[in-house]
């Protein structure tokens, strides 16, 4: 076995200097349901200057496409893309959850080079995604100034794969930004500050610390109880403009595809079905379903995806007739790709009994734009 690297005099002083500071604190997300598997994202903003490539590496993703994805970044950008010091960006990770609480499954492994320290790795190189305590139990090292040049640690990023209200979503463990506030982030998210706090055990306001990893809930929660026909048209486009009410995407994925829940978050995408399928979260619609289509990926080998019930109805494609639009849609995947068809009415549905009430909300809508732009004028 390798001796343990000593550590250096400068080292020693940066540690003893840090212990009387602060640090920002990442915080393990509760996650109760145990063995639960689930697809996690947090913030990462790197010290320094870098690339696409070396996030990559450094979290141990698979596929570059899963960071674009994240990030809402064309397919062809490269890896040698740079990236700014302290440019937030989202990365992806699958979660698992045990003891009561969830961390990334297998990765990202950090390998020890010469000079490292705990706290350099949690505190820089991982910009406090995870502290050094967590590394410490992850790794099962009793102390913190003993590791090895070559050592491979895992590192344990904060996930959960709970429902939250007794819904699916998207445990998405949002860095907080100076001058952020609970009020804030939540009216950010569509989530009630309630849960916010419940969720990352904050008693008020006053608990809420720059730079603190929390856990925001991204779910599925479009436009509801809303007649869209009876808005105006650009001032719908003016609430999506605003954020929308859209955080995740539903999708039609059957409950044995492989990558059932398929749920992602607003003003993203995924590659899945072995990278011949993309599926989007378009925050620009008045419905929360993924859009999906063939990924179109170079070096992958794909089938050409059709709908069965409709042959000449290729993944993504629609057809409309009369007041029916119909969709060859994407409902998930094992050995093979498969498909569905997706009917919708296109024509306004006849008043009911609560035409009234509905009228009443759509208009409740209008007004929120209007008081948002006369607020916006006294900026």
């Amino acid at each position: 076995m390798a001796k343990p690297t000593p550590l250096s005099i400068p080292l020693l002083f940066l540690i003893t200097i840090t212990i009387a500071i602060p640090s920002t604190s990442a915080k393990t997300f509760r996650c109760t349901t145990a063995g639960a598997t689930c697809q996690s994202i947090v913030d990462y903003l790197p010290p320094n200057r870098t690339t696409l490539r070396a996030i990559q590496s450094l979290f141990s993703v698979p596929h570059l496409y899963s960071i674009l994805g994240a990030n809402n970044l064309p397919l062809n950008t490269t890896a040698s893309t740079p990236v700014p010091p302290q440019q937030r960006l989202r990365i992806p990770f699958p979660c698992l959850c045990s003891n009561g609480t969830g961390a990334s499954r297998g990765r990202p492994v950090y390998t020890v080079v010469p000079d490292d320290g705990l706290w350099h790795i949690a505190a820089q190189v991982f910009s406090n995604i995870v502290t050094v305590a967590e590394i410490q139990a992850a790794n099962g090292i009793p102390n913190p100034d003993k590791i090895e040049v070559g050592q491979n640690l895992t590192i344990p990023l904060p996930c959960s794969c709970d429902e939250v209200g007794g819904a699916a979503v998207v445990h998405y463990g949002h860095e907080v930004a100076a001058e952020s506030s609970i009020e804030g982030i939540a009216q950010q998210y569509n989530v009630s500050q309630e849960t916010l706090m419940q969720l990352n055990n904050l008693t008020g306001p006053q608990d809420l610390k720059a730079q603190d990893i929390i856990d925001v809930p991204l779910r599925d929660t479009p436009l509801e109880k809303t007649n869209v026909s009876e808005i105006d048209d650009h001032l719908l486009e003016l609430f999506w403009d605003f954020g929308g009410m859209i955080e995740t995407c539903s999708s039609m994925v059957s409950n044995n595809s492989l990558d059932y829940p398929l749920l992602v978050p607003s003003n993203a995408y995924v590659v899945t079905a072995n990278a011949c399928v993309k599926c989007k979260c378009d925050n620009n619609t008045a419905n929360s379903m993924l859009q999906c289509e063939p990924a179109g990926m170079i070096n992958a080998s794909c089938p050409v995806i059709r709908c069965d019930a409709s042959p000449n109805l290729f993944l993504g494609n629609t057809t409309s007739s009369g007041c029916n639009a119909t969709t060859c849609s994407y409902a998930g995947y094992n050995t093979t790709i498969q498909t569905m068809l997706d009917s919708v009415s296109t024509c306004p549905a006849p008043p009911g009994p609560g035409s009234s009430a509905t009228t009443l909300n759509g208009w409740r809508l209008v007004i929120f734009i209007n008081a948002v732009m006369l607020c916006l004028l006294f900026v």
